[in-house]
This record gives structure tokens, sequence and C-alpha cells, in this order.
């Protein structure tokens, strides 16, 4: 058998390397697609999205709750990257009577966040968060729901908007406390009408 030259080893080599990540690919993508469920929580991920670029979280999933106005309700783990639509589309997308447009959906998702896609009111409008309500979710919050929270005004709750886009999302709610504009009077009428 004829020896080999310096030139054909590194050929063979690299497609050798070409084909070792095909496979690996392969088998990632074929994980992804088959999903497995335990106890209403689903384990897929939604590689469809496309939208994991870059995150906060070092590349690890995040586990959302997706309640409200959605076809499937549940806790679901997401690639790190996620956005709140890409949590809303794993729950079946919203309902004839959802509002899409009382959340934010291009809002990256943080680990332990619920978000909750509020239902129009009789009147068509969205229906706004009030403290009967319960808390008002970081990850999906509008400015004029910020705005109802007592010692926040618009210009602060777009800070705090700002905020989540450029960090992607809000890891506890004590973290709103990095946001200018917000003291420690503030920071204590939010935990109680705020979660991540």
């Amino acid at each position: 058998m004829p020896e080999l030259s310096r030139s054909q080893i590194l050929v063979y080599g690299a497609v050798g390397v070409a084909l070792l990540l095909l496979g690996a690919r392969w088998i990632r993508a074929a994980d992804q697609q088959a999903p497995a469920s335990s106890g209403g929580v689903s384990f897929a991920a939604d590689s469809s999205s496309g939208s994991s670029t870059g995150s906060g979280s070092g590349g690890r999933d995040v586990v959302v709750h997706v309640a409200g106005a959605v076809r499937k309700p549940g806790v679901y783990i997401l690639p790190a990257g996620s956005r709140v639509d890409d949590a809303v589309k794993r729950a079946g997308g919203i309902t004839g009577g959802g509002s899409p447009d009382a959340i934010n959906l291009a809002a990256r998702l943080s680990d332990g966040q619920q978000v909750v896609v509020p239902s129009t009111r009789a009147g068509g409008g969205p229906a706004a968060a009030t403290a009967a309500d319960g808390p008002i979710s970081l990850g999906s919050a509008t400015v004029e729901q910020l705005d109802t929270i007592e010692g926040i005004g618009p210009v602060t709750a777009q800070n705090i908007l700002d905020y989540r886009d450029q960090h992607g999302g809000f890891s506890s709610v004590e973290e709103v406390d990095q946001v200018p504009g917000i003291g420690p009077a503030t920071m204590e009428a939010l935990k109680s009408r705020l979660q991540p």
C-alpha cells in the first residue's frame, strides 16, 4: 500500500472532523425535536425560532411558566437567549381572546420567569394589571403597567424596559435596584408589585 503524503493526511483529517461535527449536529437536532413531558413540564427546546443570539445566562436553558390567554399554559424549558414570543409559541400560541400587544414579545426570557398573556376586556382593550391582579411580570411588563406602581413614572418605567432589553431580562426583583431612578423607597414598593 502506498504511503500517504502529508497533504493527503491533512485532507483526510479535515474530512473526518467535518463528518464528526455534522454527526454531532444531527444528533443534537434529533434530541431537540423529540419532546418529552413529565408532570405538565415540557422538556423540548424550540430550535425553530432562530432567536438564540447571545445570552447573559451562559448558554444554559431557561425554565419559564407561560400562563393566561394561551392554548397550552404550563412550564417550558427553552434554549438560552429565547424570547417571550418563543415561549408563547411553545404554549400553543395566543388564544382568540388574548391580547398580544399587551406584552413585549421581543423581550428575552430569564430563568424562573412567568409570562402572562392577558386577555382582552369586553370593550376590546387589553386588561391592565391592577393591584387585585397580583404582581406584574418584569419579563413582559409594559410601560403602562409599570406606571401603575407607586413611585414609578413613565420615564422610570421606560428605564426598566431598556435595562431589561439590554441585560436579557431580570433574574430577581432586587436587580431592578440597578436601574437609574430607582431608590430605596421605590424598591420597597416594587417588591410587592413585581415578579421576575
